[in-house]
């Protein structure tokens, strides 16, 4: 018992040693710290929606009135809308590893004595830390928010759906994880977000021709679109805006029906987590086999 205790302490020591080392070099990097503080100061620009108010003659509307404060709901629309805003920390994923090779500081640290192993490990502890406490501060404000605006406030009401929260961390794991990727693939924050750019554009052209050239009228398309690393990321969480009344109402008198599905899948969980463990294996292996 003392010699597994022991050891535990210690991957906890050198879990917190490795990410005091990344802290440090993205606090003293003037762009990292100003691209982090900016992604959380406009997650609270958030709550600004709620005081949003449009008054066009007889057509009035209070955005907060409209139920997108409302619980459960909140937990949906709020980790949508942040989920948008995550290429500000993916920016600084790509320059902490561009900066090691511009600077120099991953041959330092292998010299003085990381392995390749614990750098890689450092990278996703940072990966992991970033995308926690940006759940939390999600989790945090929506709570105030609906709190504040919500018509139901019944505690299984509040606490009900939270699996949104869940699919928006793994959501920011993978993607941060697939940016760390590339971070070390192409060494250039710039060609490495051009990079994801084209991945983007190429994954949207894909699913246009089996959409409407080779799979139309079928969900041949969806399934197979499934697992791509950007479009299994996007499904963990759709858009939410079709889910309020005022859209329900309006689809139901142009005759639409909304049909479309809203709850976070296991499959879709499953594919994401695959690809994290995929993107960091991919980075090992080519940190690993590459002459610095």
């Amino acid at each position: 018992m003392f010699t597994h205790n022991l050891k535990i302490i210690n991957i906890n020591l050198k879990m917190k040693r490795l990410l005091s080392i990344e802290l440090q070099k993205i606090w003293k990097n003037k762009a990292s710290r100003i691209l982090t503080l900016t992604y959380f100061i406009l997650l609270t620009f958030i709550a600004l929606i709620a005081s949003i108010k449009f008054d066009l003659g007889i057509f009035k509307f209070h955005l907060a009135e409209m139920g997108i404060f409302n619980f459960p709901f909140i937990w949906h629309f709020n980790t949508y809308i942040a989920a948008i805003l995550k290429l500000f920390l993916a920016i600084v994923i790509v320059s902490m590893m561009a900066n090691e090779y511009s600077y120099g500081t991953l041959k330092q640290n292998l010299i003085d004595g990381m392995s390749k192993r614990e750098f890689i490990q450092s990278k996703f502890l940072t990966v992991i830390l970033f995308a926690t406490v940006s759940t939390l501060f999600i989790f945090i404000m929506s709570l105030l928010l609906g709190l504040s605006f919500s018509s139901y406030t019944e505690f299984s009401i509040v606490f009900s759906n939270l699996e949104y929260l869940l699919a928006y961390f793994l959501k920011l794991v993978g993607f941060f994880s697939f940016c760390l990727f590339l971070g070390i693939l192409v060494k250039r924050s710039a060609f490495a977000l051009g990079f994801l750019l084209v991945w983007n554009i190429i994954e949207g052209i894909i699913k246009g021709i089996l959409t409407f050239k080779i799979f139309p009228n079928s969900k041949t398309a969806a399934s197979i679109m499934q697992f791509f690393p950007l479009e299994s990321m996007s499904n963990l969480i759709v858009e939410p805006f079709s889910r309020l009344s005022v859209v329900k109402n309006l689809g139901t008198q142009i005759g639409l029906d909304n049909i479309k599905d809203y709850d976070v899948h296991y499959s879709s969980v499953g594919i994401v987590l695959c690809w994290t463990v995929i993107f960091i294996f991919l980075s090992y292996r080519l940190l690993k086999n590459r002459d610095l």
